[in-house]
């Protein structure tokens, strides 16, 4: 895979086609700004190209079929026109956005050998793919009040959450997403100093774009800290953990073993999802950063954007009673039809 020749600065011949001004430039302290970065994959070496590339594509074909599935069964299929799966295929959606945007660059590079991406593409990589984490973290916690209401309060469930209810939950969910990313992004794009423009990273992310910038980040940093720490994980996981705590008191209180059992049935494809987003997001960004740590932490995005968005499906698929009668209703359905 080859990749295009190393940055070059004002000072350096310029390209026979005239192109170098176009690709960057240099300012009077020799300080080079760029106009695109090289990322530099999921590991190094050529001999793992070949293999990364099927691994990636066999679980981006098995992300993009399971949640296209999940999201068009519970669009076509009126039984499961409630609001769990009106969050469930919100979720859905949003694994398989994430997905494409981040995996997309690892599977055109090995096709094409075009291992850059414009600095204007990779500002918005950045910023969709933080808006993605974003959403998903909220939805999940929308989700847990769905689960809060169904489990404490079971005969006003449909009342109180309506359809103007999930879809305003729904639209806080996008809004706040969109919202909060956009001083971390606008902060970075003030940049305009870069010691080199290799990404150690298979997507442009925010913390492998500051180890390659020689400005300041002193602001950003804190920045992102905070809103790692309190915007991004803890509200959503405060949201989140509230209404299960309300919920493990009342599945204490039921004093049939059948009601417990189908209590925590109801719950427990929603946890496992939460504790798998949560534990990978904090390896990827609330743990300290090192030279040593940095191809740990691609894993743990990998694990994150890949694995995750793959697992959703199966989770609530194969332990969802639901999902799986709207299966076969549609298979019966297409059967008919043939």
């Amino acid at each position: 895979m080859q990749a295009r020749p190393e940055m070059q600065t004002a000072a350096e011949p310029a390209r026979e086609d005239g192109s170098n001004e176009q690709v960057m430039f240099s300012n009077s302290t020799n300080e080079t700004s760029i106009m695109y970065f090289i990322i530099k994959g999921i590991a190094d070496g050529p001999v793992l190209q070949a293999p990364i590339f099927l691994l990636v594509l066999v679980v981006y074909l098995f992300t993009f079929s399971g949640n296209v599935t999940i999201f068009l069964l519970i669009c076509v299929d009126c039984q499961l026109h409630t609001p769990m799966y009106f969050f469930l295929a919100n979720l859905s959606f949003v694994d398989l956005s994430s997905t494409t945007i981040t995996l997309h660059k690892v599977l055109l590079t090995f096709i094409t050998g075009d291992n850059t991406v414009s600095y204007l593409a990779c500002m918005i990589q950045m910023y969709i793919f933080a808006s993605l984490i974003g959403h998903e973290l909220l939805i999940l916690a929308a989700m847990s009040y769905d689960r809060y209401v169904a489990v404490c309060n079971p005969l006003r469930y449909h009342a109180i959450m309506n359809h103007r209810v999930c879809g305003l939950l729904c639209s806080c969910c996008y809004l706040m997403g969109c919202v909060q990313v956009l001083a971390p992004v606008v902060i970075f794009s003030g940049f305009s100093c870069y010691t080199s423009n290799e990404v150690n990273h298979f997507f442009c992310d925010i913390i492998p774009l500051m180890k390659i910038t020689c400005d300041d980040t002193w602001v950003l940093e804190m920045v992102v800290f905070i809103q790692g720490i309190f915007i991004i994980t803890l509200l959503p996981f405060v949201l989140t953990l509230i209404p299960y705590i309300f919920i493990i008191s009342a599945i204490f209180k039921i004093r049939s073993r059948k009601g417990k059992q189908k209590a925590f049935y109801t719950c427990s494809s929603h946890l496992t999802v939460v504790s798998l987003l949560y534990l990978t997001f904090i390896a990827q960004y609330l743990t300290p950063t090192s030279h040593g740590s940095i191809n740990s932490k691609k894993l743990f995005s990998l694990f994150n954007t890949a694995a995750v968005p793959l697992l959703n499906p199966l989770i609530y698929s194969l332990k969802n009673r639901d999902v799986k009668a709207a299966m076969r209703r549609r298979l019966e359905f297409c059967k008919t039809i043939t």
